[in-house]
């Protein structure tokens, strides 16, 4: 017993160190990625409820890709792939310029662009929830396009998408785990290395199952509070 407690304690003999710095990298990962997917999914469900029909091919053509790909394959893609486009692309404007990209980065970019193509279905089936009246009501009272979607369409859209987008962040706190592969010292790779240093896999692995469920938990308190504080504004309204 006393080993295991220095095990997964702080200080030379211990791996808590290396485990908070995996936690904080997972968290700061997820957190980054999140605003970026949500951005691209918000306007790939607007090209693709668009009247222009190009831009409904590309957006379902970029959904079709994203979520057909395995996330590990797109997380190689983009790893490897991407710095080859971009020193392509720099070289046209300054040739002999070299260009990195780092795993936070390319973790960041892939697992972004997995977690928008499931979040521009999520937006797309909130869009289709709002009544056209409610745009036509915008309208008829003198509002712009732009206002009637930032005054009128998106907060209804923001409590109808709310439910899905909390499914699709927690799937993305744990697709995190996949950045291992282009060696990101996550949480994941941090107890990997610590199970197979100290031959304690099951100690380490269930250390890491312990640490994921208590995230998960922090992040469905903080949803429900934003849940109800959207309800709230929605009564107010």
């Amino acid at each position: 017993m006393d080993r295991y407690l220095t095990l997964i304690s702080w200080g030379p003999e211990g791996w808590l160190d290396e485990i908070a710095h995996g936690i904080f990298v997972t968290v700061s990962l997820a957190l980054a990625t999140l605003p970026f997917g949500l951005l691209i999914g918000f306007l790939v469900a607007l090209a693709k409820q668009s009247e222009e029909p190009m831009l409904r091919l590309a957006g379902n053509i970029y959904t079709t890709i994203f979520r057909g790909l395995p996330e590990l394959l797109t997380l190689f893609v983009i790893f490897f792939g991407g710095p080859l486009i971009l020193q392509a692309v720099v070289q046209l404007v300054s040739p002999g310029t070299t260009v990195e990209v780092n795993s936070f980065v390319a973790g960041m970019v892939a697992l972004g662009l997995v977690f928008s193509s499931y979040a521009s279905e999520v937006f797309l089936s909130a869009f289709r929830a709002i009544p056209k009246g409610q745009y036509e009501g915008g309208y008829s009272i003198g509002l712009s396009y732009g206002s009637t979607m930032r005054l009128v369409v998106l907060p209804q859209l923001v409590r109808v998408a709310l439910p899905g987008l909390s499914n699709l962040w927690l799937i993305l706190l744990k697709d995190t785990a996949l950045v291992q592969a282009i060696g990101l010292s996550d949480l994941l790779r941090q107890t990997h290395i610590a199970s197979r240093v100290s031959k304690e896999a099951f100690l380490f692995y269930g250390l890491a199952c312990l640490i994921y469920l208590v995230l998960a938990i922090i992040s469905s308190f903080f949803i429900n509070q934003i849940e109800r504080s959207v309800g709230r504004r929605e009564a107010s309204r």
